[in-house]
């Protein structure tokens, strides 16, 4: 594993985002030659330097910097996925498809779950994300912010074991829950929402496998999931791009910062801004207290 990153490390060079022929294409400065092409598909073709379209050359100019880093991500950088023992009547009822004994009581984790999906849709700010990724505020455009905070919550429950991994259902089935609540209160059709349900639900899987595929890879593997899933292949602005895939990082290495017990057990989760006013702040989570009593 370490000498994987070694060689991505070493793969990293100063790259740039050119739209050409109305989608965007990644240069290489070091490699002198096309890099990745973002496309819906998981083919990465090589190109030339130059690029034919309608019949003519475009010539591509190096002088803007996308932003990139030298430090990917590693198990050693987050939690390790706790190692739990269980017994053979656990594993054999949890092979038939139930749930075993867990390290807190389910109605515990269901709580805390409620809670730190409800984080998702009240803490955070989707007015700046319509603005600054210049998305339109429709019902579509929530579920794709909800979607993406969703994920990294799942991201770092999934670090905690057995409980983390059934909390994670948790907070997946309460999503949908509050999807279909929310369409039927917009007065949707019910034949209509529970096509359009169906939709989502594959979308949401595809959206789940390439962000993870992204967050384990360099920035610009992250940039192109991003780009497929959450901009719809339409972003033309690198900025944007670039802003989300450092709102992404950061987040997702906020949340590992955050002690895995108290997760479980609260569900309190906050998230950073956007744009990040005093970079400082992410180094000293808030750490939430637990009242058995306030549940």
């Amino acid at each position: 594993m370490a000498l994987l990153v070694r060689v991505l490390r070493n793969r990293i060079s100063i790259s740039q985002w050119v739209p050409v022929c109305s989608r965007l294409l990644l240069v290489s400065h070091t490699q002198g030659q096309w890099g990745r092409a973002l496309s819906g598909t998981s083919q990465w073709p090589q190109m030339s330097q130059a690029l034919s379209c309608g019949g003519s050359v475009v010539d591509i100019q190096l002088s803007r910097k996308y932003h990139t880093t030298n430090k990917l991500s590693s198990t050693k950088d987050s939690p390790q996925p706790v190692e739990e023992k269980v017994g053979a009547f656990t594993k054999i009822i949890e092979a038939m498809g139930f749930t075993g004994p867990l390290k807190y009581s389910k109605w515990k984790i269901k709580i805390a779950a409620l809670r730190m999906y409800t984080s998702c849709v009240e803490k955070t700010d989707f007015e700046e994300f319509f603005l600054r990724c210049q998305m339109p505020d429709t019902f579509n455009s929530w579920f794709l912010i909800t979607l993406l905070h969703v994920w990294m919550c799942l991201v770092r429950m999934k670090q905690e074991g057995r409980s983390g991994k059934y909390m994670c259902r948790i907070i997946v089935h309460f999503m949908w829950e509050d999807v279909e609540q929310r369409g039927r209160i917009m007065g949707v059709n019910s034949y209509i929402l529970k096509k359009n349900m169906m939709l989502m639900t594959n979308n949401f899987y595809v959206a789940i496998l390439g962000y993870d595929e992204g967050v384990l890879s360099d920035d610009r593997g992250l940039a192109a999931a991003l780009w497929r899933t959450f901009f719809n292949q339409k972003c033309e602005d690198p900025r944007q791009l670039e802003l989300l895939v450092e709102y992404v990082r950061k987040q997702i290495q906020y949340l590992d910062s955050m002690n895995g017990e108290d997760l479980l057990l609260t569900g309190e989760v906050s998230w950073r801004p956007l744009v990040e006013k005093n970079p400082q702040s992410i180094l000293k989570p808030h750490s939430p207290t637990y009242n058995d009593e306030g549940l």
